[in-house]
């Protein structure tokens, strides 16, 4: 049997029980799987403890924070940060081992295969979508921002070649859900800058949004689902700029 990797996998979870299994098992390779939940009410947690004991629960303090948690409970010299609809690939995970056997790196970016509606997005800037994943504990934490959260790493870093598969938004009602989720969280980052909305972030944003998804970043090479996101994320645009016109009143 092939030792386990000195990484500690990261997740954190809430209510993923459609998510979660696929998830451990494709980082069944990891020294360990530290689980924060945030008091999850379907089977989300009998699932988790099928595959790991190192299961923890929190209540919801925001993505960066709950991210933070986890990290602070990880025990392996490694972390990699996976969220509950990703998945790591057999590649990727050759890659680990090989790489972090000898690195001068403190972290490394990571491509996500991103999937829309069951079909992999090969452009519209959702490829290769690079994001911090996996960097040495003592010297990477989270950014304490409401809204895409990210790792910041003290040191060097560097590109893997392998990805992540990502398999966001079951439906289009799904991306509408989280949509109003977001530009929720969304808002208390614009109403911390000097922004304020007007007419130009109402109708100009939304519509270049749409212009770089879809014309700059050759969203129409992704067919129907290139032009649907294209469009999503215009509106996704123009709803957290009318929300944070709402608050401001």
């Amino acid at each position: 049997m092939l030792d386990k990797l000195p990484v500690s996998v990261v997740i954190v979870t809430k209510n993923e029980e459609i998510n979660i299994e696929d998830a451990l098992k494709s980082a069944q390779m990891a020294q360990e799987i530290v689980v924060v939940d945030a008091y999850s009410t379907d089977r989300t947690l009998e699932i988790c403890r099928a595959y790991t004991d190192k299961v923890y629960q929190n209540h919801w303090q925001g993505f960066a924070q709950q991210k933070q948690q986890a990290i602070d409970y990880a025990e392996s010299p490694w972390v990699f940060i996976l969220d509950s609809d990703e998945r790591l690939t057999p590649s990727l995970v050759e890659e680990i081992a090989s790489t972090i056997k000898d690195t001068p790196y403190q972290g490394f970016y990571v491509p996500r295969r991103n999937f829309f509606l069951g079909k992999w997005v090969k452009h519209s800037g959702w490829w290769p979508d690079y994001t911090l994943r996996l960097f040495k504990k003592d010297k990477g934490h989270m950014d304490q921002r409401q809204v895409h959260e990210k790792v910041i790493v003290e040191g060097t870093t560097s590109k893997l070649a392998n990805p992540i598969e990502h398999y966001s938004y079951r439906s289009i009602s799904d991306f509408i859900k989280r949509m109003d989720k977001y530009t929720t969280l969304s808002v208390q980052e614009i109403n911390k800058s000097a922004i304020k909305t007007n007419v130009f972030h109402l109708t100009i944003k939304p519509l270049a949004m749409f212009l770089k998804m879809y014309v700059l970043r050759l969203g129409f090479l992704d067919g129907m689902n290139g032009f649907i996101l294209a469009i999503l994320y215009a509106f996704y645009t123009f709803l957290k700029y009318l929300k944070a016109w709402e608050t401001l009143r």
